[in-house]
């Protein structure tokens, strides 16, 4: 039987940095507001001219050097964003492919906010144990700065841009295998977080007309409630699922949305500061590109083994969520 194993990572930050303090120059805010209610010091901003296939194609080509695989192993490609290229096709997924030069090789994107990561890492999952792929590039880009209002001062503070990737591959080890991914969603919920204009669910007679709905509108406090709740209840489940405890999780890597968030889901948990990834003070809310470049992080610093146990915990637009156990299990 075909297993998933989560070979390697890879991730691209743009250089330029966005502070609070610069941000106080824009909006009506200081660096103490920002950071007693996010826990975000600063957050990267992409250059005009870089778009959300360049920064996913940087962070892809790390993550197949880093995964021992030729690249022309590779026979599916899937792009978690919400913020792509082009609006509606072709798909960031197909960009990203042909640049890196693959060819005839499955690719396409998904919408599911900052729970993409989890999604296409599902997704990737499912193929591989089907027996239909087995090498699948996965990859969260965002360009989030093209979508965010900065005169809204609850949104603008939140976001920034960068790429991360993963290659997912087949295994008969059971011990490397991904141990289970929950994933779910609840459209009731859909207007707490949203760009509303700019499809086909609003109409107007000239462009010009669509304007600030094209950005990214957040209503703060019930997102913020639905988020510590339903996070808390799916990594529960997914750990009692597995009778696993959650001592046993050697990192614990959640959306880097919100400080008070993750401080609010960890406690809950019983999670030990040590077991907790942050990165949200330095790169803000990068949506579909949050968790794998938190798993770069610690992976570049050192602090990630072989074989070390992950606790990955989402929630976003949509509304979405999900977790995933995932073991490290690098060839190399």
């Amino acid at each position: 039987m075909a297993y998933a194993a989560f070979r390697s990572i890879g991730a691209y930050v743009p250089e330029k940095i966005l502070t609070n303090d610069d941000l106080a120059k824009m909006v009506d805010t200081t660096d103490e507001w920002i950071t007693k209610r996010t826990g975000i010091k600063e957050r990267r901003i992409s250059k005009k001219e870089e778009t959300t296939s360049d920064m996913g194609t940087a962070a892809a080509k790390k993550a197949i050097e880093r995964s021992g695989l030729d690249i022309s192993e590779i026979d599916m490609l899937i792009c978690a964003t919400i913020s792509p290229d082009y609006f509606c096709m072709p798909s960031t997924a197909t960009i990203i492919s042909n640049k890196l030069g693959l060819a005839n090789v499955t690719s396409f994107d998904i919408s599911a906010a900052c729970t993409g990561f989890v999604y296409i890492l599902s997704i990737a999952k499912a193929f591989i144990e089907s027996g239909m792929k087995k090498n699948v590039l996965i990859v969260g880009a965002e360009k989030l700065s093209a979508i965010t209002d900065y005169t809204d001062r609850g949104t603008c503070i939140l976001f920034g841009d960068g790429a991360g990737a993963a290659i997912i591959s087949a295994t008969e080890n059971k011990e490397e295998a991904i141990i289970d991914i929950h994933t779910g969603a609840d459209g009731t919920f859909s207007d707490l977080l949203m760009t509303p204009n700019g499809g086909s669910g609003s109409i107007h007679d000239a462009l010009d007309q669509e304007g600030a709905g094209c950005f990214m509108q957040m209503k703060g406090n019930e997102t913020f409630k639905v988020a510590v709740r339903t996070l808390t209840k799916d990594v529960v489940e997914i750990l009692e699922d597995n009778n696993i405890e959650s001592s046993a999780i050697k990192h614990f890597i959640p959306h880097q949305a919100n400080l008070r968030i993750i401080k609010a889901v960890g406690d809950a948990l019983k999670m030990k500061d040590e077991q907790v990834v942050l990165t949200v003070a330095k790169y803000g809310n990068t949506s579909g590109a949050s968790i794998p470049m938190a798993i770069n992080d610690i992976y570049e610093q050192g602090k990630l083994k072989k074989g070390e146990l992950m606790l990955l915990d989402a929630f976003g637009g949509g509304l979405t969520w999900g977790s995933a156990l995932v073991p490290f299990s690098p060839l190399k």
